[in-house]
């Protein structure tokens, strides 16, 4: 996690830079190698004390947008988040803790859900909550068949 020096220089030509060190050509390449990682450990990868999750999702939003797959970033975000809070996949039983987990990560994904995404993700909670997935369902990348039914490709 970032000690604050994330904040210092030219904050963009450092992550690329790092992405570049590490072989890839776009930090969008370099996130999709690691589809289940959070964007916490991203950041420590690219630089532990100089690199912030948050600045690892600027960089891929506006990879996105550049690209026209901003349906795709929001649905990797989805994938990342339902990772680290559910790491064994949708739960069998709802009690409270699992709710919770789901809630958490759900939440989290609609946070960083850009503004021309949200219509289009409160419509795929509410199925995710009318229609659960099936129990241990756990996507490993943004093209998971069910994520695919929930967020289709159509750019909005």
């Amino acid at each position: 996690m970032s000690d604050g020096r994330a904040w210092e220089g030219n904050v963009k030509a450092r992550l690329y830079e790092r992405v570049r060190e590490r072989g890839y050509d776009s930090l969008t390449a370099f996130a999709n190698a690691r589809p289940t990682a959070s964007l916490v450990e991203l950041a420590d990868e690219l630089g532990p004390n100089d690199i912030a999750g948050v600045q690892v999702l600027s960089g891929l939003l506006a990879e996105a947008e550049q690209r026209k797959q901003v349906t795709r970033f929001v649905r990797d975000v989805f994938v990342r988040m339902l990772s680290q809070s559910l790491p064994d996949g949708w739960p069998a039983v709802m009690d409270d803790a699992n709710r919770f987990k789901v809630a958490k990560a759900i939440g989290r994904w609609s946070a960083y859900t850009p503004e021309t995404h949200e219509k289009r993700v409160e419509r795929a909670r509410a199925a995710l909550r009318a229609t659960p997935p099936p129990p241990g369902w756990r996507p490993l990348g943004p093209d998971d068949e069910l994520l695919l039914t929930l967020l289709p490709d159509e750019e909005v």
